[in-house]
């Protein structure tokens, strides 16, 4: 595995410690000042459901409450590309998201596959239709996931590394939505809640084993929603919004700052 970018740029900090003080710290702020970052993904990595949308990304609905652009703002990289957009798929990023990747690039984020697998599809059968059928559309969302993702995912992964071989790459999952046995009285049954928790896990399975095949970090943020899933009583999710149905089972700003941000900046 790649070791991490700010790891690998203090340790040639300190083997130059024998070097003259202000040589030293000049050698430190030109190589933070080459730092360059991407993020690319999905919903979950523009920041649907976190709210003040930047208008200059249109659909794509990214904002400055998002984990990468928080990320950013807290390190400060000479160079910060946001390419992430709303409803991405694999091929969406293959096709429109990787152009600013190079051989320079030192840091990649990366939320991809939900939409592969049908995600909006599922939720929606499962808030409108029975247990059984609910089941159903999972079961066959999680055999797309074994049986065709892996190949989508490597494509990508695949581009990634040849467009930024030295790049730190953080592919990050998914959060559970719910707390079962929770404090939701409407809505899913927890049969069916049971269900979407099991296809998250089984997708974040998925993308941990393809990133670790392709030498890529992969973050978990399951541990960090938990206490925070839908029938938590303290939410870093929306539950079904009729109002805005686009921000429906996404993180809050809370869900980005609290849960992807930490995530993230361990990884990275």
């Amino acid at each position: 595995m790649r070791m991490p970018r700010f790891a690998a740029l203090a340790s040639t900090l300190l083997l130059a410690a024998g070097a003259a003080l202000f040589g030293a710290g000049q050698a430190a702020a030109a190589a933070q000042a080459d730092f360059g970052y991407v993020a690319l993904g999905d919903s979950y990595s523009s920041g649907v459901g976190a709210g003040n949308y930047d208008s200059g990304s249109g659909a794509c609905k990214r904002t400055t409450r998002a984990y990468p652009a928080l990320w950013a703002a807290a390190h400060a990289p000479q160079t910060f590309s946001f390419t992430a957009c709303s409803g991405a798929r694999t091929g969406d990023v293959l096709a429109n998201q990787l152009t600013p990747l190079n051989s320079g690039t030192d840091l990649v984020s990366i939320t991809i596959g939900g939409n592969d697998a049908g995600f909006s599809d599922v939720m929606t059968t499962c808030v409108l239709q029975s247990e059984s059928t609910c089941v159903s559309r999972v079961n066959q969302a999680k055999a797309y996931v074994d049986s065709t993702l892996p190949g989508q995912l490597d494509q990508v992964y695949n581009a990634i590394d040849s467009r930024s071989p030295n790049a730190r790459v953080v592919v990050i999952g998914y959060p559970r939505f719910y707390k079962l046995n929770g404090t939701c009285t409407a809505g899913l049954t927890e049969g069916e809640r049971a269900a979407i928790n099991g296809a998250a896990d089984h997708l974040n399975a998925a993308i941990a084993k393809r990133a670790a095949d392709h030498g890529f970090a992969y973050a978990s943020v399951v541990g960090a929603f938990t206490g925070h899933e839908i029938c938590s009583g303290s939410a870093w999710l929306h539950s079904v919004n009729w109002l805005n149905i686009g921000e429906s089972y996404h993180p809050t700003a809370a869900g980005q700052s609290s849960g992807y941000l930490p995530v993230f900046t361990n990884a990275a």
